[in-house]
């Protein structure tokens, strides 16, 4: 499935009773070792952004570590759908090592990234990326 029937199927603010099946979907491409490009999964972690549940947050963290062309394509806000402050404490009470090297990157980036950051904003930004 590309980013366009994604976007006709489901929306890029897609219905939360999406979200199992959003998610299956990024753990494929994920694992899709033949894709050209990182569209599709740029488009399902902003699918999952703006589900906003604080627990997509270790999954898009995996996406965005793929490879480094993931890390950089996958925009570091895209980690806190839940709001910033809310995914530093969900990550903080989890524990463990994935954990913890998130946190380490989202507080390294804070000052640059998350300066006024609006979830609602960055969902307008890409509102205008896909044309919609």
């Amino acid at each position: 499935m590309n980013e366009d029937e994604l976007l006709q199927l489901y929306g890029l603010e897609t219905d939360k009773k999406h979200r199992e099946f959003i998610r299956r979907l990024l753990q494929q491409e994920m694992e899709n070792r033949e894709a050209e490009d990182h569209e599709v999964l740029k488009l399902l972690c902003i699918m999952l952004f703006a589900i906003g549940s604080v627990e997509d947050t270790e999954l898009i963290w995996q996406a965005k570590r793929k490879n480094q062309n993931a890390g950089s394509y996958i925009d570091v806000q895209l980690l806190c759908g839940a709001g910033f402050e809310e995914t530093i404490v969900y990550l903080e009470k989890k524990g463990g090592e994935q954990a913890h090297d998130q946190v380490l990157y989202l507080k390294k980036c804070e000052p640059y990234d998350f300066v006024d950051f609006s979830k609602d904003e960055w969902l307008s930004g890409y509102r205008g990326y896909y044309g919609i």
